[in-house]
């Protein structure tokens, strides 16, 4: 499963893993992906979102109702 979060688009970055003696070697800095559950009046239904921790700071401030339609404008399938 790909760590993207869903709300906000977050993916994976790349970099170095950089020793002592200057060596690099390739690393990945994921993303902090959850699977939250929100409750959805207006679909009538729980649905479970792939969320940052950022996304979830973004649903507490917007609303699950707003993100729900941003994200069904999108094209996200719920």
């Amino acid at each position: 499963m790909s760590r993207v979060c869903q709300v906000t688009g977050r993916e994976p970055g790349f970099g170095h893993h950089v020793s002592h003696s200057h060596r690099r070697t390739k690393r990945r800095f994921d993303v902090n992906i959850q699977s939250k559950r929100y409750v959805v009046p207006s679909l009538g239904r729980t649905i479970t979102l792939r969320v940052s921790a950022r996304g979830i700071k973004v649903i507490d401030a917007r609303g699950i109702e707003a993100v729900v339609a941003d994200l069904q404008r999108r094209g996200v399938r719920l």
